[in-house]
């Protein structure tokens, strides 16, 4: 679903089909947000911003620029399939996964204050969304699971390098 972290953020549930990219919001929390959405808040500069003066360029760097616009956490429900690709080669290594990958959206727990939202890859081993980099890119599949059977008791797999 939505890690407890992004609950002061809007949210929604995604769509199938929908183009998706990880995002640290201002809780610090990487989550998912649709790629069309950030595409739109991120403004362009203008003519009139490209061809100025070197002090205008000083001057207008110096001066504190408006907040970006917020973008809507997307919510995904535990079993969904998803396209992976852009995976950090670390993770790659890792886990022995290439650069493109099939994962699916599982939950670890219930517990209050603990990131929660994780990808299970084709191997069985889990990773938590927290431990993935901003840029991310994931191609919402389906909603729903294929598979019949509940979802194992999944470990942790990565350390929270620097989380506490």
């Amino acid at each position: 679903m939505c890690d407890y972290s992004l609950h002061a953020v809007p949210n929604r549930l995604a769509v199938e089909g929908e183009e998706l990219i990880t995002h640290q919001f201002p809780t610090y929390s990487i989550g998912l947000v649709s790629v069309a959405e950030v595409e739109r808040a991120v403004d362009p500069p203008s003519r009139s911003e490209i061809h100025r003066s070197w002090w205008s360029a000083l001057n207008n760097w110096l001066s504190a620029r408006p907040p970006r616009q917020r973008v809507t956490a997307i919510c995904i429900p535990p079993g969904a399939r998803l396209r992976a690709s852009r995976i950090p080669r670390h993770i790659q290594r890792e886990f022995d996964i290439g650069p493109v990958e099939e994962v699916t959206f599982v939950q670890l727990g219930l517990e209050a204050y603990q990131y929660r939202d994780a990808i299970r890859l084709w191997n069985g081993r889990t990773v938590l969304l927290q431990l993935l980099h901003e840029g991310v890119r994931f191609k919402m599949l389906s909603l729903s699971s294929t598979e019949t059977e509940p979802l194992p008791e999944v470990e942790l797999e990565l350390a929270w390098r620097g989380f506490c």
